[in-house]
């Protein structure tokens, strides 16, 4: 006889494997992590609750301590002015790739297509070997970019392209001509109707890039590491983190890496709830 499964006994066992797979590989690493950087731990014995609380308040004060020491300021500082130029750029830039790419037709199109992937697939460390060796001390081009800020920022621009284009190309690709064809036998001209027909539909998919392409830059190290040279101005937060693990400062590390999560956090959240504001007026 043959079974049959319930469609709600499926979607329970489905959800339960997403579940369990997200919390395996997700949320308790995560949850770990902002747990040693707060010192926090459950205890069920002592004073209970009043216990706890005033753990929890010792944690908080040992994370803000290093956090705000002025090695840590000054390397979120730099991560976080960095992560947000840088994405901006990529996003103004990933609309424009995204345009050529998808309204143009021209020879060596499909070379360019894959390149915009290299960062995906070369290791990170690999493209700060790349780097240094063009923008270095010994550049073939006298461009020295060693132990500088637009170091920093070009090797972050290489690794956070993709995010932006790709968030954008499959919309743009998908747009209805017809509203432009409109707007053009009104006379608009092209850059009107871009701003005026095309962006705003645009709009959802540049800050999902944005915000893709900013929590990539805030935790790079791969691609930095070599560039940014050993301490001083030029390190940034995952540096200082690696530089505190160095020196078996494990706690502290774990306080400045959960600060970099909760900027990522902010960030992605600010931008999700931007683009569903700007879906719901393009409705």
């Amino acid at each position: 006889m043959r079974s049959r499964l319930s469609p709600r006994l499926l979607a329970g066992g489905g959800g339960a494997l997403i579940v369990g797979y997200l919390s395996l590989i997700v949320l308790i690493p995560i949850a770990a992590l902002v747990s040693h950087g707060l010192s926090v731990s459950v205890v069920t014995h002592g004073a209970g609750l009043a216990f706890w609380r005033w753990h929890v308040s010792i944690g908080l004060k040992s994370f803000w301590s290093a956090v705000t020491v002025p090695g840590a300021r000054q390397a979120i500082f730099l991560s976080l002015w960095l992560s947000l130029s840088v994405a901006a750029i990529n996003a103004v830039m990933g609309v424009a790739i995204a345009w050529v790419l998808v309204r143009d037709r021209f020879i060596g199109k499909g070379l360019i297509e894959a390149s915009i992937d290299l960062p995906f697939a070369l290791p990170t460390i690999v493209a700060g070997v790349v780097l240094l060796a063009i923008y270095g001390v010994d550049s073939p081009i006298h461009v020295d970019l060693f132990e500088t800020w637009m170091g920093l920022m070009m090797a972050l621009l290489f690794v956070t392209l993709p995010f932006s284009v790709r968030a954008v190309q499959p919309v743009l690709a998908t747009l209805d001509r017809e509203s432009e064809d409109a707007a053009r036998t009104l006379g608009a001209g092209g850059v009107r109707i871009f701003f005026s027909v095309v962006l705003p539909a645009l709009w959802p998919a540049v800050l999902a890039g944005f915000g893709l392409a900013f929590a990539r830059a805030i935790g790079e190290f791969g691609s930095i590491s070599l560039i940014a040279g050993g301490l001083g101005r030029t390190t940034t937060a995952s540096n200082y983190v690696y530089n505190l693990t160095q020196g078996f400062l494990w706690t502290d590390a774990a306080a400045v890496s959960t600060a970099l999560l909760l900027l990522s956090l902010v960030v992605l959240v600010t931008t999700n709830v931007l683009s569903r504001h700007f879906q719901e007026r393009t409705i």
